[in-house]
């Protein structure tokens, strides 16, 4: 994906002190020589950035605009058992996107741009100890049947990081060289840069789908979905393993039928090679009632598909945040009948993790 003046246009970038330290913080304040540099005591703590609401002008212009540098602190595994075995540390928090659902901007403030973390040598050796620990994968699961996954993009969409700097090059050649664990990340851009990483087998990304018609009003800024479908067969040619992540999957009138047509979509595309290695996950929506104030204020079409208490419930999330998600007993009827479709539709697609 070039680096478009539409997606990034870097004339601002806050950074905490030692970020000139590292050579992949001086990468980035290198390749963009004109961007006023603000030094900060912590990307966590920027307030002209978090709890800015604003409108929608200064929503986009801050994510086009402005990049966040700092120095990852915790460099923890987390364990998983959904989505991937672990949550490694993460090369990024927030994103050049705009999703109108993303959880991320709940956790650390409005608008949440992209922030690098710069200290990828330190992250990856913590990665590689801590596979070391691990050994062999026990048995399969339905995670992966050899190898131990780990989650490297958590809080952003690696993607366009990759665009920006090479850290995500980093991850992806620090996974080649691990016998018993695999790298995975969930994108909604496309970066042919990626191409040339030659990954071996050894790192999953998991391309986010939904139908076209409901992704231009909530996918804000990020690839077309026939764009993402039609990459599917170049990244397994490329030596990545390349499953969908149908997500959020959001319910209103007509949504089976707009299912029904992606996913002959996907089989009309896809070829044989890419479909015989083709898994996914199945990801319900989940809101908050912070997020729905604040997309009004910017958003407010996206909140038409987003915000339906007369379905919806409160729900404390795993990670302790007060969220709506689609009301118990309904939700397992509805995902029992987007799962029934997928299996009609494309009875070769494994579904690994649904929620």
């Amino acid at each position: 994906m070039p680096l478009t003046r539409d997606l990034l246009d870097v004339t601002t970038i806050y950074h905490e002190p030692a970020v000139d330290a590292f050579p992949r913080g001086r990468e980035i304040l290198e390749r963009f020589p004109d961007a006023a540099r603000i030094p900060v005591p912590s990307h966590w703590n920027i307030p002209e950035l978090h709890g800015n609401a604003g409108s929608v002008e200064e929503w986009v212009r801050i994510k086009r605009s402005t990049l966040v540098l700092g120095v990852k602190k915790g460099l923890s595994m987390r364990p998983n058992g959904r989505s991937a075995h672990f949550i490694a540390p993460s090369t990024s928090n927030g994103c050049a996107m705009a999703c109108a659902y993303c959880y991320v901007p709940r956790r650390k403030g409005f608008s949440n741009p992209i922030s690098l973390f710069v200290n990828v040598e330190q992250a990856c050796a913590a990665i590689a100890r801590h596979a070391g620990r691990q050994g062999p994968l026990p048995e399969p699961d339905t995670i992966d049947p050899e190898r131990w996954i780990y989650d490297i993009g958590e809080n952003g969409d690696l993607s366009v990081d990759a665009a920006v700097y090479g850290g995500v090059r980093d991850y992806v050649e620090l996974f080649r060289g691990l016998p018993n664990a695999k790298a995975s990340f969930a994108t909604k851009a496309v970066n042919r840069d990626l191409l040339d990483y030659d990954p071996q087998g050894k790192t999953r990304i998991r391309f986010s789908l939904m139908p076209a018609t409901i992704a231009r009003v909530v996918d804000v800024r990020t690839a077309p979905i026939s764009e993402r479908i039609a990459a599917i067969d170049d990244f397994v040619a490329a030596g990545y393993e390349v499953h969908a992540n149908f997500s959020p999957v959001i319910l209103y009138e007509g949504w089976e039928a707009d299912w029904r047509d992606l996913f002959a979509q996907i089989d009309g595309t896809l070829s044989d090679a890419a479909k015989r290695q083709l898994k996914c996950e199945v990801i319900m929506l989940t809101h908050n009632a912070d997020l729905h104030a604040v997309n009004l204020g910017w958003h407010p079409k996206a909140e038409d598909l987003l915000w339906r208490p007369d379905i919806q419930e409160a729900k404390v999330s795993q990670g302790g945040g007060a969220n709506l998600r689609y009301r118990t007993g309904w939700k397992g009827k509805w995902l029992a009948r987007f799962k029934a479709l997928l299996a009609e539709a494309l009875p070769y697609c494994t579904v690994r993790y649904a929620f």
